[in-house]
């Protein structure tokens, strides 16, 4: 089982990665965050992987350190998660505010992720309990109250450039960059349209 890849980054898609580690390039898939945080082409990475082995053969997952694979992991423990829906979760929770949603039973914030309903978030954050979600060194980010309220905006101006035509990574980076110059209190038209000159459109 492969659990870590080191070599030339060779190119970065919309859900995967291609490393080259000894003369082989491996398709790696991985998060938006993951994605998004990608140096240059031919530049250097590491990644912590994930291998899921199903019928059709051996699947690589991601990760840019050893929490966020952890994290993974427990997320797959449970009942109802496969590696899609724990990837999405990942997206809108970093690994410490996972924990930090598991301990407050804020089962809101994990429902944020895509394809995650609100039954499956209780689940997640029941079946959670007591499980090592990050390192022992890791500190949990706090969850800010109005961060809801940014995630609906956030989600309604990426689903307003994917109906445009734009890939969801590209959205998602675009309305986050928006987000960052406008701020967090943006009204959605605004966000919309720096984030589509963001993209040159």
């Amino acid at each position: 089982m492969i659990g870590r890849l080191r070599g030339p980054l060779l190119e970065v898609g919309d859900e995967d990665a291609v490393v080259e580690a000894g003369g082989v390039g491996y398709i790696v898939r991985c998060g938006i965050r993951t994605l998004a945080a990608m140096p240059k082409p031919d530049t250097e990475v590491i990644l912590h992987i994930d291998s899921q082995t199903r019928e059709d053969g051996t699947r690589l997952y991601g990760f840019l350190n050893k929490d966020e694979r952890q994290a993974f992991q427990a997320l797959l423990g449970v009942q109802g998660v496969g590696p899609k829906a724990a990837l999405a979760v990942l997206d809108v929770l970093s690994p410490g505010q996972l924990a930090q949603a598991v301990a407050q039973d804020d089962k809101a914030s994990v429902g944020r992720a895509n394809g995650v309903g609100p039954k499956l978030a209780l689940r997640i954050v029941v079946e959670l309990k007591g499980k090592a979600l990050t390192s022992a060194t890791f500190e949990p980010i706090a969850l800010k109250p109005a961060e809801p309220v940014k995630a609906s905006v956030n989600g309604e101006s990426v689903a307003a450039l994917i109906g445009l035509g734009i890939s969801e990574t590209q959205a998602r980076l675009a309305v986050e960059a928006a987000i960052q110059t406008l701020g967090a209190d943006a009204a959605l038209p605004a966000v919309i349209r720096t984030a589509l000159k963001n993209l040159g459109k």
